[in-house]
């Protein structure tokens, strides 16, 4: 019965401890719903700003421009005047090939020209001869025309001073005829001639641009091809193109603000954050790739210190415009409700109101809210799951950072 006793006192020691403890409870949380505690949150202050509009990809760097250094005559390549990855100028000479074989061909030209010039020369000598003797026997046909009708001569006579005449001017046309025949000579030995010397040029080869070189293909010494033989490639680095893809989406904005001026374009290599380039879209491709919805753009970098190269991956920030006096609050502060996004906003009597609003893009670590807020309100950013319209809060030590960065617009 004593055990019995003990077991009983024990059982009403622990339903007491269970009511004392319930009671505890309960008015803790009718406390907390009066607002007589306080939730302990972290805090924000919603931020008014000119915000960037921009969209973030990545690229690849493409050289403005590359050409492949060709033979255009055959024969010994004598002498290689620059170092492989040396930057040329346009016009700097790069190769020489033996012009030997080619001048010997000039020089028979020139030879040409001088002995088909005599010819012509000579030719238009005897058509000048010929004219003046036809003009003579025609004078002289037309005397004795006149000294026949006279009775003074025969008509033998006036016969061969006629057929004489007659005989001369025949001469002419053939004279004529050797004139012009010395004439196509003449101008096709010069083509010959001009020719030579094209090809002759040919074996001194120049940078056509600007540029890095590459690779020797053929080292000095050897034998090239006309047209064939590929000695080196030659990469216009300044200024340079990126090259990037953005959604399709993204292109009636792009030609929207196009249209209003020049778009800048900033490109950071991605195994060198530190650098950053600014260049200016240049380029919008006429088509959109049907197999990814993405339509490809080029940025325009003067690129003065060569930080941008060819291949190289790069984050490219297209900025479109800047939207002014934002208001911008941190991500965690927007939640997502049955009726949309809202936010927790603390009065000033230290209790919490729920407020639907409206996001526009993001920025950075922060969202662009375009409805539903003010300037200076106060957002909770931390301990929103705790929290119900009315409820008191205590705001922890150390406020959130004010809301910044850039908007970064996905596709």
């Amino acid at each position: 019965m004593k055990q019995s006793g003990k077991s009983g006192g024990l059982y009403a020691v622990g339903a007491l401890l269970v009511g004392i403890l319930a009671g505890c409870t309960s008015k803790g949380s009718t406390a907390a719903k009066k607002g007589e505690g306080g939730v302990p949150v972290t805090v924000a202050t919603v931020a008014q700003k000119d915000v960037p509009i921009q969209l973030e990809v990545i690229g690849n760097v493409e050289a403005y421009s590359t050409i492949t250094v060709k033979a255009q005559v055959g024969g010994q390549l004598t002498q290689v005047h620059f170092r492989e990855g040396d930057y040329v100028k346009a016009g700097d000479l790069l190769f020489t090939i033996d012009p030997r074989p080619l001048e010997a061909m000039l020089n028979e030209a020139e030879a040409n020209l001088a002995k088909d010039e005599a010819a012509l020369g000579q030719a238009e000598a005897n058509l000048v001869r010929d004219i003046a003797q036809q003009k003579y026997a025609q004078s002289q046909a037309d005397r004795y025309a006149r000294l026949l009708q006279a009775g003074i001569v025969s008509k033998d006579q006036f016969e061969q001073m006629r057929s004489n005449a007659d005989a001369l001017a025949a001469g002419l046309k053939a004279d004529e005829a050797a004139v012009r025949s010395a004439r196509a000579s003449v101008g096709a030995t010069k083509a010959t001639l001009e020719n030579a010397r094209v090809q002759r040029g040919y074996t001194t080869i120049r940078s056509a641009i600007d540029g890095r070189t590459g690779n020797i293909a053929v080292k000095q010494g050897n034998i090239v091809s006309a047209n064939t033989s590929d000695l080196t490639t030659i990469n216009q680095v300044e200024p340079i193109y990126v090259t990037f893809s953005v959604p399709e989406s993204q292109l009636p904005p792009i030609k929207r603000y196009m249209a209003e001026g020049k778009l800048p374009v900033l490109a950071t290599p991605q195994a060198d954050a530190s650098v950053e380039e600014r260049g200016i879209l240049t380029f919008v491709d006429n088509s959109v790739d049907a197999t990814t919805g993405m339509i490809r753009l080029k940025g325009t970098f003067a690129n003065k210190d060569h930080k941008l190269w060819p291949g190289v991956f790069v984050r490219v920030t297209l900025r479109l415009t800047t939207e002014p006096n934002a208001l911008v609050v941190p991500n965690q502060a927007v939640q997502t409700g049955q009726e949309g996004p809202f936010v927790f906003v603390v009065k000033a009597d230290r209790t919490v109101e729920s407020r639907p609003v409206v996001t526009g893009a993001r920025v950075d670590q922060d969202l662009v809210i375009t409805s539903g807020l003010a300037p200076g309100e106060t957002v909770v950013t931390e301990g929103q799951l705790r929290l119900a319209p009315g409820i008191r809060v205590q705001v922890r030590d150390g406020r959130a950072r004010p809301p910044s960065g850039a908007v970064k617009k996905r596709g």
